[in-house]
């Protein structure tokens, strides 16, 4: 990874901030653009609220036919379509959205929201701050409630009362959980993926110490580097925070069998060079800098650090039986960021959810993402059993 060393080409150089900006292309996003401010579950407001979005297919008049499809950490709403003009990545769950497929968009009303506190068009630490500064290192703590208060802001503003689905993973999941739990009329079905009720202590750990690695980086600036030059932004710390990351959301079988003991190509670690395996973390980390912000990174991570579905309400227990959409809940089995006794405990909890089941994958974490197979049937099933009152599939009476 390319950081800010002197003698590279500026055009090498990645900019301070990955974040989408104002003036940039808008691509395929639309926003949600509340008039009042935003309460914080942990005290004060946030006065601008923003949340970028995007959409496939046509709502239905009742509004009886919208999912919601939640992204994870450094995601965002670009769930399908090409890479472009103010997208820098493909969608990244591609196979799931679109005509014919699971989330078909001839009779599915699709909406995909960045997540509030990140930096793909929601208000962020890049955003502006009403004085005409960034937010930067100033960005309120956020918690997945707030979060999802913003969310439910989107979701009155575009007519939609009650989502036939929401679905979402590890992040994502913990949004789409706190949806079930603190609005049960509005959520129809759910689908939680390699998600908790609560961080664990080994969680919160990996996390805490990607965040010192981005807050330890000399360009951090305690988080006001937004307008520096290319290379100047807190990049070897956040490529740290991803390689860390990176490491926990595979699984030791595939880093065994895809890279072992191998040498890079053309390099001898005996002589200073990287085996395969460094080489691989190295190219993840040079692709998250130049798209996602360090900042975004520290609110998200400590955001789900917070994560305690049962805070103020009488435990996980009691907060879990307050969900009455129809539930599946499903984790991977070679899963050690986010085991599946994680999602046990989900389904033993969710009167509606019928127990876990497991995704065969050998990508760890991110089998989530990567078996669309699976989950696109996890998906349809839930779709399936969606009716109206009157007994009709949602979206076709």
């Amino acid at each position: 990874m390319n950081t800010a060393g002197a003698s590279a080409p500026a055009a090498d150089l990645p900019p301070a901030t990955g974040a989408w900006r104002e003036g940039d292309p808008p691509g395929r996003r639309q926003w949600h653009r509340p008039a009042g401010p935003l309460p914080l579950e942990a005290g004060g407001r946030l006065p601008h609220a923003e949340v970028a979005f995007e959409t496939w297919g046509r709502l239905a008049a009742d509004g009886s036919n919208a999912v919601l499809v939640l992204h994870a950490l450094t995601g965002d709403s670009h769930v399908a379509g090409p890479a472009g003009p103010g997208h820098p990545t493909p969608g990244w769950w591609e196979g799931l959205v679109g005509p014919g497929r699971a989330l078909d968009t001839d009779r599915w009303f699709v909406v995909a929201p960045n997540v509030l506190g990140g930096c793909q068009g929601s208000t962020g630490p890049a955003s502006l701050r009403p004085d005409g500064r960034r937010w930067a290192g100033s960005f309120p703590r956020l918690t997945q409630r707030d979060q999802v208060l913003a969310e439910a802001g989107l979701a009155d503003a575009l007519g939609i009362e009650r989502w036939a689905l929401v679905v979402g993973g590890s992040m994502g999941g913990m949004r789409a959980l706190e949806w079930a739990v603190s609005r049960p009329r509005r959520v129809a079905a759910l689908l939680l993926l390699a998600c908790p009720a609560v961080a664990s202590g080994d969680q919160i750990a990996w996390a805490s110490a990607q965040v010192h690695a981005i807050r330890a980086d000399p360009h951090w600036r305690g988080g006001d580097y937004h307008d520096a030059g290319a290379g100047l932004g807190p990049h070897a710390g956040l490529g740290v925070a991803r390689r860390i990351a990176h490491i926990t959301y595979r699984g030791a079988r595939e880093f065994d069998a895809r890279f072992g003991h191998r040498p890079q190509v053309g390099e001898d670690p005996w002589l200073g060079g990287r085996y395969q395996v460094e080489s691989y973390l190295d190219h993840q980390a040079g692709k998250l800098v130049r798209r996602f912000d360090a900042a975004s990174y520290v609110v998200l991570a400590e955001a789900m650090n917070a994560h305690d579905i049962g805070r103020g309400r009488g435990g996980t227990r009691a907060a879990l039986g307050r969900v009455t959409a129809r539930t599946l809940v499903a984790g991977v089995d070679s899963d050690r960021l986010y085991p599946l006794s994680q999602q046990q405990e989900l389904a033993a909890g969710i009167p509606s959810a019928d127990g876990v089941r497991v995704i065969g994958s050998p990508w760890g974490h991110d089998g989530f993402l990567i078996e669309t197979g699976q989950v696109a049937a996890l998906v349809r099933e839930l779709l399936d059993g969606v009716r109206d009152p009157a007994g009709v599939a949602a979206g076709l009476g």
